[in-house]
């Protein structure tokens, strides 16, 4: 009985989460074109704009705004978080199962 309850609404979850992870993607494209032809001070004097922007935007008070600026305040973030990240250059992450296959691999070979 109980599995007959759990098989749908394991289903109805899944599908559920993939609808999701498909409504985040945002094509950064354009950003990064946009940050491709900048030199090396425009993109630091860019990063520093947009710190003092996300900055006087966590200082303001938001109990005042409609709920159409708050959520075009969110949209800047978002959209400045996605060019600053742009910018930096992003990084490497290595998660936590690569860093124990990397380990067995150096083990075997040692």
């Amino acid at each position: 009985m109980k599995q007959k309850i759990f098989l749908p609404f394991l289903a109805l979850f899944l599908c559920c989460a993939s609808l999701t992870v498909q409504a985040a993607r945002v094509d950064t494209k354009a950003i990064e074109a946009k940050v491709a032809g900048m030199t090396q001070e425009e993109k630091q004097a860019r990063s520093e704009e947009i710190k003092a922007r996300i900055e006087a935007i966590k200082s303001m008070d938001k109990s005042q705004l409609t709920s159409e600026e708050r959520s075009a305040l969110k949209y800047e973030v978002k959209s400045m978080k996605k060019e600053a990240k742009a910018i930096g250059g992003g990084g490497i992450y290595i998660s936590l199962a690569g860093i124990l296959i990397i380990i067995l691999v150096l083990i075997l070979i040692l």
